[in-house]
Parts: C-alpha cells; sequence; structure tokens
C-alpha cells in the first residue's frame, strides 16, 4: 500500500521564509512515513498537474533562500467552482489526500475551499504584510522590516547632509504593519499607515516646527495603502502625492523613495527561519494526525492552530502599544 501522501504548495505573493517552511514540511513528512509532494505554482500548477514527488534532498541547501523553490502564480480559474473541482480532482488522481498551503489570506481561503471538499488541508500564514490575524508574526514579515530599516538607515545618511524632507513608501495596501514596526525601528519622524487617518496639514506644521527648532530633515515612512489626496485610488503613489503638498504647503524640499519589491527578498532572518520551520513542523503533524480546516500561528511563543474559517473571519489588528508609542515619539 501506498505511503499517505500530503500535497505542499506555496501561494500568492512570495515571503522570505518559505523555502524554510518548505524544507521542514518535506523533511517532517519523510519523519512521519508520510509521501511529500511538491506543487508547483500554487492553485494554478495543482489544476495543470505539475505536481512531482520529493525527497530530503530535494530541500537540501534551500533555506536561507528567498522566494519559494515551489514557485507561485495566481490563478482566477481556481476562484471557480469548476476550477476547485479539477484541483481536487488532480489530488485525487495523484492519491494526494491531505494539503499543506504556505500563503496569505488568498491562499488560505483556498486552502478552506478544498477542505470543504473533503481534502484534509492545513495552512501556514507566510505574508510579508503580517495581515493574517491568529498569529503574532506571518513567515516573511520580520525579514520585510528588516529590509525596510537598512534602507532607511542608507537614505537617513544622505538626508543628514541636505535640508529636506524624505519620504519612504513601503508594502501594504490594506495593512500598516510594515510601516509602523519599520517605522519604529528606523527612528521615523511621521508614520503613515491605512488604519489611522492622517491630517497633512498636521504634518506640514510638525515639519515645519523641528525646522525652527533647528532639525534639518524629516524622514516619513508611507504605506502605500494611505488615502490618495482628494480621495480615490488613482495611479500617483501616495508617497508623490504628500511629497508635492508639503513643498507647496511647507515650502520645504523633498525626495521620495518606493521600496517596491526589494521587500519580498532577500536572505530569511533567524526568526523567520524559526517561525517557519516551526509552523511546518506542527502543521505536517497535524496532518500525520489526520487534522485538517486549521492554520497553525505563534502567539506569545507558542504554536497553536485555529479553525481556519475561524481565523479568516477575523481581522488582524496592529498592536495599541506600538500606535501608541509612534504617536508619542511623533509628538516630539
Amino acid at each position: 500500500m501506498l505511503a499517505k501522501r500530503v500535497g505542499i504548495l506555496t501561494s500568492g505573493g512570495d515571503a522570505p521564509g518559505m523555502n524554510a517552511a518548505i524544507r521542514t514540511a518535506v523533511r517532517s513528512a519523510l519523519h512521519f512515513n508520510l509521501e511529500p509532494w511538491g506543487i508547483y505554482r500554487g492553485y494554478h500548477g495543482l489544476i495543470n498537474g505539475e505536481l512531482e514527488p520529493m525527497d530530503s534532498r530535494a530541500v537540501s541547501g534551500i533555506i536561507q533562500r528567498g522566494g519559494t523553490i515551489l514557485k507561485s502564480a495566481r490563478s482566477e480559474h481556481f476562484k471557480t467552482p469548476e476550477g476547485r473541482a479539477q484541483a481536487v480532482d488532480m489530488l485525487r488522481r495523484h492519491e494526494i489526500d491531505s494539503l499543506l498551503v504556505i500563503g496569505g489570506d488568498g491562499s488560505l481561503r483556498g486552502a478552506l475551499s478544498l477542505q470543504q471538499e473533503g481534502i484534509t488541508v492545513v495552512g501556514i500564514p507566510a505574508t510579508i504584510d503580517n495581515d493574517i490575524p491568529c498569529t503574532d508574526y506571518s513567515i516573511g514579515f520580520d525579514t520585510a522590516v528588516n529590509t525596510v530599516m537598512d534602507a532607511v538607515n542608507k537614505i537617513r545618511d544622505t538626508a543628514s547632509s541636505h535640508d529636506r524632507v524624505y519620504l519612504v513608501e513601503v508594502m501594504g495596501r490594506h495593512s500598516g504593519h510594515i510601516a509602523l514596526y519599520s517605522g519604529l525601528a528606523c527612528g521615523a519622524d511621521v508614520i503613515l499607515i491605512p488604519e489611522v487617518p492622517y491630517d497633512l496639514d498636521q504634518v506640514c506644521q510638525q515639519i515645519q516646527k523641528a525646522a525652527q527648532a533647528g532639525k534639518t530633515y524629516n524622514i516619513i515612512v508611507v504605506a502605500e495603502g494611505v488615502r490618495r489626496i482628494g480621495g480615490g485610488n488613482g495611479t500617483t503613489s501616495p508617497a508623490m502625492q504628500i511629497g508635492r503638498y508639503i513643498e507647496e504647503k511647507a515650502g520645504i524640499e523633498t525626495r521620495i523613495t518606493i521600496l517596491g519589491h526589494i521587500q519580498r527578498g532577500g536572505v530569511p532572518t533567524v526568526r523567520d527561519r524559526l517561525l517557519a520551520s516551526r509552523l511546518a513542523y506542527h502543521a505536517i503533524e497535524l496532518i500525520f494526525r489526520g487534522v485538517g480546516g486549521k492554520m497553525v500561528g505563534e502567539v506569545d511563543q507558542v504554536v497553536k492552530a485555529f479553525d481556519l474559517d475561524y481565523a479568516l473571519a477575523q481581522e488582524k489588528q496592529l498592536n495599541p502599544d506600538y500606535r501608541r508609542l509612534a504617536a508619542v515619539l511623533a509628538s516630539l
């Protein structure tokens, strides 16, 4: 009789630490006498049969690599009943009766839909946005904020040589976690996030007051999802809009840096490697026990399993202590 097979896929945006999770998932599956199969290009690859068995050698030397060796892709077809039926059929055709999904909100919602089709599924939160509930950190977030911090440190070097305002736009379409954490760690003068309304005239007054007190430059960290001036989505980045407003209103020259996808790449930090490894092990252990419909997360340094439908129904909140701290430091 064939060993029980577990499929492993990464989906959505890549995040540093995904490879560490894949490595641990494969080796943990082998430890529990499960047969691991890699599924390439997420749900798109699952529908199209891009699957192959994996062994310990297949994941050798990947723990330090960013991205994902299983690759990732979007799949509009998977969102349809026909697409999901094809995915289930492909799993059953290959006698894969359980699935480990590593990804963000959309990926985990896809996992839940397969669980409802009778596949044993466990999810692992992996997104640099850190917007998944029921876990303090998601895989990739720590590396991303360290990347931002390194970039802002370099920007500060040149900022200290000029009388300007430097705006750094970071990722976070709906979530301000990257901006808030990196802004605090970098000592940003202003942090603008989607969750908190901002008064740009007040920001201008703060910059002018600081200049009068002798401060020669300011650093503003802006999440890409903050409200655009004048409303609407628009095509101009919020940092560019805000920069122009500050120049016109405060009369101070600005410079804009949009970090973009540099935040997704890079060597994963110790925290992300350990988090990915812990979550992957516990996820495979659940699958070994025949438990599905779960998401594993780390809460207060303890790995816990949550019902997937419960986790996806919650809303990830920003750390209130960090929000208060940002407000206090910005007022000085």
